[in-house]
């Protein structure tokens, strides 16, 4: 079964606009945030998903401020004189070191099914995230979290990053997109790139995937090359703010649902996923006249969940805004009819997520496991109303209800994080995996 890992948002969780090509993330910058609601919109998300069947299993954040990176930096002192001093002097590196951008964990890692891979095991690969500070220093925790729940050297394979250089830069889940029959069966792997050796870049935004990061991938997972395709997203929806794939495109079994100006070249991609895939493939493209790319990104339609159903339809995750849009709710109305893709459509108030530039599918992590592979799983981190129940109190225990730009240089607010992560890697069941707690 496909289960969703979903990111549990940070006690760091602000808004310091870090995020080049990200428009929601920049039109935000500055604005006070509420680390408390933005957990507990993620866990209701998680809840309600849970409630009606579809597997769902959490991740835990980052320790922030990430004071190694500071010292790494120049800064020097105990713990207060370290955050006091980046204060000071760079305030935008202290901003770096306190994000919590981890939450989004489909950037968290690329993860190719057993039934792909030439070993039939289930591996996962770190994204490097090169483009940008404040996300390159997630890579290591996440490869420590992973290894810590997939540990099981049978059934799974976590490598390392790929060189975390702009040549390579990989930014995970959020640019692949597994199709397949079902869970078990071979699939095609769609990779998605902006940016490639000697190609043209975009005009006003960067490009952060790279075809070479997508290729690399691919062989260090053991793809099959015949079931593997590759696509260039569209300059316009870069510059638009598609910074990644899934802000334009989401996919599943072997539906797709995307705007058409997706990809370059993009009648042919197409050609290509439905000769792949095979006559099941359908694809459900909306045009500009229907939603402007614009509006697309700013309601983020795409970033949505496709949740298979046992009756070969899909629920549609969605954020709260595109309930909100009376073209987006025409396009879903008109999908959710009979004989469309979608049985329903669930809309969810992630917005303090969303105010970052985040939606339902930048929050999860997708990981097809077999039964004997999710058996082999230890750790604590499936959710059930147990374990949903501890998450609640542990977040109104732990998390703020409000936090400003310079509430980072706050030594309370680093004591605060890590007796959080202390506390959480006990209930998820996990060992030691910061830093903090090998001091």
């Amino acid at each position: 079964m496909e289960i969703n890992f979903d990111g549990i948002p940070g006690p760091t969780h602000n808004y310091s606009g870090l995020a080049a090509g990200n428009i929601a993330s920049a039109l935000h910058a500055g604005a006070v945030s509420n680390p408390r609601e933005a957990a507990l919109q993620g866990l209701a998300k998680m809840r309600e998903l849970a409630r009606r069947g579809f597997a769902q299993a959490v991740l835990p954040p980052h320790e922030r401020p990430n004071l190694p990176l500071l010292r790494t930096l120049g800064f020097s002192g105990d713990d207060a004189q370290v955050l006091a001093s980046a204060a000071r002097e760079a305030p935008h590196l202290l901003a770096s070191s306190a994000s919590a951008a981890a939450m989004w964990v489909a950037n968290a890692a690329t993860v190719s099914a057993s039934a792909d891979t030439a070993d039939a095991r289930v591996h996962f690969t770190p994204a490097n995230l090169a483009s940008h500070l404040h996300r390159a220093i997630e890579a290591p925790t996440h490869a420590r979290v992973l290894r810590a729940i997939f540990a099981d050297p049978a059934h799974f394979v976590v490598h390392g990053p790929l060189p975390s250089v702009r040549e390579l830069g990989d930014e995970g889940a959020a640019n692949h997109t597994r199709f397949a029959v079902d869970d078990a069966s071979p699939g095609v792997d769609f990779f998605v790139y902006g940016a490639s050796r000697g190609a043209t870049a975009p005009a006003r935004f960067p490009a952060r995937q790279t075809r070479e990061a997508c290729e690399a991938l691919a062989r260090r997972h053991g793809l099959r090359p015949e079931r593997v395709v590759f696509a260039r997203q569209k300059l316009e929806a870069i510059d638009a703010g598609v910074f990644h794939n899934d802000v334009i495109a989401v996919g599943a079994r072997t539906t797709l649902f995307c705007h058409e100006h997706a990809w370059e070249d993009q009648d042919s991609v197409l050609a290509t996923l439905r000769g792949r895939i095979g006559p099941a493939f359908t694809a459900f493209v909306v045009h500009e006249s229907e939603v402007a790319l614009a509006d697309a990104v700013r309601t983020y339609l795409f970033n949505s969940q496709l949740l298979a159903r046992d009756d070969g339809r899909f629920t549609l995750v969605a954020p709260a805004e595109c309930s909100e849009d009376p073209k987006v709710v025409r396009v879903l109305e008109r999908l959710s009819q009979p004989g469309g893709p979608f049985a329903d459509v669930l809309t969810f108030d992630l917005r303090q997520s969303m105010r970052n530039g985040g939606g339902p599918a930048c929050l999860r992590l997708r990981v097809p496991l077999l039964p004997e592979q999710r058996a082999a799983v230890a750790a604590n981190v499936f959710l059930d109303a147990a374990l949903a129940r501890a998450l609640e109190s542990w977040i109104v225990r732990h998390y703020r209800d409000r936090l400003a730009p310079e509430d980072l240089a706050d030594p309370q607010l680093l004591h605060e994080s890590r007796a959080a992560l202390d506390e959480l890697t006990a209930l998820l069941a996990l060992p030691p995996v910061y830093e903090f707690q090998h001091i």
